[in-house]
């Protein structure tokens, strides 16, 4: 196993949720973290409130310059990377036909395109040392839900890359996996304007007697699935559920 101690980390989307969290968590543990998204006030709040080992980089992933100095800057306060962590996305939800092929193409270039050129970017950098690129997929791939067939449809293409890519750059001794989350409350509803942040908590706490476990999840168990797919040496091409079991398709009784 890698040690977290000293690694550095570049997670995108950390702003809020599941990226925030496990900036945190890495922080907490002695790695030297990057942080970025479009947001400057929120990732400047996140690393302030993380501390020094927290580096805040203002800068949307979908933009080719924005890429280059995100990656740049990780690499800087690292001194070098040891891993990425493809966490940024978002969300919209709407029946088949209402959708439009500006919609689709809009989240497909920020949940799938710009994992893929960041991690183009960072594949020499991850080479040096025999790191880790860590996709953040969803439920919604184990999950039928009404109406959110584009966000589905991109963690699909995600799972599918994680496996390809993970063929692509074993040779250069870069592991690449993805965490499925179950319900975990972040951001990502309210941002899309589905919901207001009362009425997204308890909704989410409605979806508990659908785990399996019997409760929805934290951004730090995600994290902790995170961190142990950044350390492990001989773990390449896994999807793994940390989901709580919603996943096993239970029904309420």
């Amino acid at each position: 196993m890698r040690d977290i101690q000293g690694m550095s980390v570049l997670i995108t989307g950390g702003g809020s949720g599941l990226g925030a969290g496990t900036a945190r968590h890495f922080a907490e543990r002695g790695a030297r973290v990057t942080i970025c998204g479009r947001r400057a006030d929120k990732i400047a709040e996140v690393a302030a409130d993380i501390g020094a080992a927290c580096l805040a980089v203002t800068g949307d992933i979908t933009i080719a310059g924005d890429r280059e100095r995100i990656v740049a800057e990780a690499a800087r306060h690292g001194g070098g990377l040891q891993a990425l962590i493809n966490n940024a996305g978002n969300m919209y939800r709407g029946p088949i036909a209402t959708l439009t092929q500006e919609m689709l193409r809009g989240i497909f270039d920020v949940n799938v395109i710009s994992g893929m050129l960041l991690t183009g970017l960072a594949v020499p950098l991850l080479a040096k040392t025999g790191g880790a690129v860590i996709f953040v997929g969803s439920v919604h791939t184990r999950r039928a839900f009404p109406g959110a067939s584009p966000y589905a449809a991109t963690k699909g293409a995600v799972e599918t890359l994680t496996k390809v890519l993970a063929a692509e750059l074993g040779e250069k001794k870069i592991c690449v996996n993805c965490v499925v989350p179950g319900a975990v409350f972040t951001e990502i509803n309210q941002r899309a304007g589905l919901f207001d942040d009362e009425t997204a908590r308890k909704r989410l706490g409605g979806m508990a007697s659908l785990h399996a476990l019997g409760r929805i999840g934290t951004a730090t168990e995600i994290a902790e699935a995170i961190a142990y797919l950044c350390c492990a040496e001989w773990t390449t091409g896994a999807v793994v559920d940390v989901d709580g079991g919603l996943g096993l398709g239970i029904t309420a009784g």
